[in-house]
């Protein structure tokens, strides 16, 4: 009798521990998808704003239409890559993206009347101010892939896991072109 009620307690003890892990597994899964949710709606947000800094630069900017080009096509991909959820290539378009901003920008500093425009520096100031929100939710969202892909990988975690099908999410990476510094002489054809 008393191996059964053992044998009942230590079961019991035994679900509730795999109650918990999963418990724990679903929090970080929904983790993840909050924090590509809030990456997501700061992306909305740029790629609307950004035909609006583009259209100001192109009153002053004629002939810089390459520059403005890259950023539009480059805006285009991130938003593709986006409505698809391809991490890898929303990674290999925000590169793209920053790096014809960057460039956009430093042109700018070419143009007096440009950087005098009222619109334009409104638009840079938000267009950067969401830059800087995205780094921040990036990290946060990298962070939480992490946690969510190391605890799956751990014992006993892995078991519950896999019997319920808990996957690796994607880290949000930048290629080199992201960390690499601008050359403003190459962007001045200089």
């Amino acid at each position: 009798m008393i191996f059964w009620i053992v044998t009942g307690v230590l079961l019991l003890a035994l679900l509730a521990y795999v109650v918990l892990i999963y418990n724990q597994l679903v929090s970080l899964k929904h983790n993840v998808s909050k924090a590509w949710a809030n990456i997501d709606v700061l992306l909305k947000q740029r790629h609307d704003e950004l035909p609006k800094l583009v259209e100001v630069c192109k009153q002053y900017m004629g002939y810089e239409q390459d520059t403005l080009k890259q950023v539009v096509e480059a805006r285009a991909q991130v938003a593709a890559a986006r409505e698809r959820g391809d991490i890898a290539a929303l990674g290999a378009a925000e590169s793209r993206l920053r790096l014809g901003l960057g460039g956009l920008f430093a042109l700018a500093e070419a143009y007096p009347e440009l950087k005098a425009d009222e619109g334009f520096r409104h638009l840079a100031d938000r267009i950067t101010a969401l830059e800087n929100a995205i780094a921040d939710r990036r990290e946060y969202y990298n962070e939480s892939v992490n946690l969510n892909n190391v605890r799956i990988e751990q014992f006993p975690d892995v078991l519950v896991a896999r019997r319920f099908g808990f996957g690796p999410a994607q880290l949000l990476e930048f290629g080199e072109a992201q960390t690499a510094d601008v050359d403003v002489r190459e962007l001045f054809g200089r």
